[in-house]
């Protein structure tokens, strides 16, 4: 591993702009944005089909996509989200690859990292209580217990907080009422951090949030609580991106860290704005499917940064294809034409859906060692018909930047033409109905949509407001383009239930909950066993 002295030094970034945290990791203060005289790198999207228990590799291809830039000359960096703690322990595991496509230091940056998370919950969790200490001083006149809707969040899976009460024990415990806690990768703090363009654009987007409500309707803000200044000075470090490097030295920025499902699932904005103006290309992704993450891209992130991808790549794998046809784990390593045949369905969807924005799209087969010659030669057949620019194989889990070079070749080859226009599968200025409604019937394949009437009667109040005019953040399960997870391949002609709707205006994003989907998940019956030795060194694996 490099000194990460040597990684900064090799972006030609002004020394003054370095922040050292120890041998192998570092921020880069914000201001070395300001330095950059134009941005001619290429922003490359990597996607995924829609995920299996197979794992298709998303962030592993990332990596391995951004070593192999650099095996063929190109300079290139990888943007990739911070990882939570929750899944760490859960069953998702880490989020720095694999193999020989990895973040390193893999332990540091799954464990704690530079304490970016834990900052954005202490932030999250100090407007709380001041928003319980307003209510209970009653500082605000009308604004009580019923009406706030601010949760708090942990980082760690449990279940058991997903609803709760608080202030029992007594009036000097208030106020008491029903609440509960989400997962740190759904906090609107989270979101906000990876929009925020910078430090007054952070302020700005923090004096927005929406904590609760006035009996008479009027929605009671951070800004009116006097809370943005105490969030800021708990954020004012976590502005700044954090530089690691890959396996073979690259570097990679890591900044922000909202989930794909249960929020918009990006890495910053400021992270883009950093390595785009020293690198040829910018590998980022985008959380879970591209149902979910690549949507949520086009339709949050680049309205908010104005940065187009030149290309998305999507990954594959052999197996998560069968398993999309019907195949169970136990037989993922066995051979299954048929399964494959039908399975294809999926990633097939998710190619239409990335190509109805206009975007060029490089296909990845990520292989893995149980695949047959015939059975790839046989997705590579069908990704054929699926109208994709480009298809290449990768093998960077196993051979690191190597494996990527085909993929690497075909991002270049696919970017050299200039992007056309893209175009948005809704207006900005639609209501929100209408959106939901695009969302369901072209990304998700649904014929109605259902909406409780808790969510419509929230729908109203939002357009009320005038908050109809922000885009939407489906939170929804990964597991299937629909709101159900057992509904594999491409499901179609079905119900699509909204069950309740949010809104965070700090963000700038309505968020609508489809199904039954948790903002708080819970651990499984055995949690990931990580114990360090007596030197204080990892012991298993992430």
């Amino acid at each position: 591993m490099k000194h990460i002295i040597e990684v900064f030094e090799s972006l030609d970034i002004d020394a003054q702009y370095f922040i050292p945290y120890g041998k192998y990791k570092a921020k880069v203060h914000i201001d070395a944005t300001k330095d950059i005289a134009e941005r001619n790198a290429k922003l490359i999207l990597v996607t995924g089909m829609t995920p299996t228990a197979a794992g298709e590799g998303k962030t592993t291809t990332s990596i391995g996509l951004t070593q192999g830039l650099a095996n063929i000359g190109k300079k290139a960096i990888a943007n990739l989200r911070e990882p939570s703690l929750g899944p760490i322990f859960g069953i998702k595991g880490g989020g720095t690859g694999g193999g020989f496509s990895k973040l390193e230091p893999e332990d540091e940056i799954n464990i704690h990292f530079t304490g970016d998370a834990h900052a954005v919950s202490s932030a999250h969790n100090l407007l709380a209580a001041i928003v319980d200490s307003a209510v209970y001083h009653n500082t605000i006149n009308g604004f009580s217990a019923s009406g706030v809707t601010w949760r708090r969040v942990s980082d760690m899976q449990e279940r058991s907080l997903r609803t709760i009460v608080t202030g029992i024990g007594g009036a000097t415990n208030g106020p008491l009422r029903e609440t509960g806690f989400d997962i740190i990768a759904a906090s609107e703090i989270m979101a906000i951090l990876a929009l925020s363009t910078d430090l007054g654009d952070l302020r700005q987007r923090l004096s927005r949030l929406v904590v609760g409500f006035l009996t008479n309707g009027k929605p009671v803000t951070a800004f009116d609580l006097n809370a943005v200044g105490p969030m800021m000075t708990l954020l004012r470090h976590t502005i700044h991106p954090n530089l690691v490097q890959t396996t073979e030295g690259q570097p990679a920025v890591v900044h922000a860290g909202p989930f794909g499902n249960i929020a918009h699932g990006c890495s910053s904005i400021i992270a883009d704005n950093l390595a785009s103006g020293y690198a040829d290309y910018v590998i980022t992704e985008a959380g879970f499917g591209a149902d979910l993450g690549f949507e949520k891209f086009m339709h949050i992130k680049t309205r908010a940064s104005g940065v187009m991808p030149a290309a998305v790549v999507l990954v594959t794998t052999v197996r998560a294809v069968k398993a999309h046809g019907g195949v169970k784990p136990a037989d993922f390593t066995k051979p299954n034409s048929e399964a494959l045949t039908n399975g294809f369905a999926n990633p097939a969807h998710l190619i239409k859906v990335i190509k109805s924005f206009g975007l060029p799209v490089v296909v990845a087969i990520n292989r893995h060692p149980s695949d047959t010659k015939e059975e790839v030669k046989q997705l590579r057949d069908l990704l054929l018909t699926s109208g994709a620019e480009g298809i290449a194989e990768s093998t960077v889990f196993a051979d690191g930047g190597k494996g990527g070079i085909e993929l690497a070749e075909a991002v270049v080859e696919i970017t050299k033409a200039s992007l056309g226009k893209v175009d948005y599968l809704y207006p900005i200025d639609a209501s929100i109905e209408d959106k939901v409604s695009l969302l369901s019937s072209q990304v998700y394949g649904a014929k109605n949509i259902v909406w409780s009437k808790i969510a419509r009667k929230k729908m109203d109040m939002f357009t009320d407001l005038g908050w109809a005019n922000l885009p939407i953040c489906m939170a929804k399960t990964h597991l299937s383009i629909s709101d159900k997870a057992d509904r594999k391949g491409a499901p179609s002609g079905y119900d699509f239930h909204i069950s309740d709707l949010r809104a965070s205006i700090g963000a700038g994003f309505i968020y609508p909950t489809a199904g039954n989907i948790l903002t708080m998940p819970g651990l499984p019956a055995s949690p990931r066993e990580l114990d360090i030795d007596s030197q204080g060194n990892l012991l298993g694996s992430f």
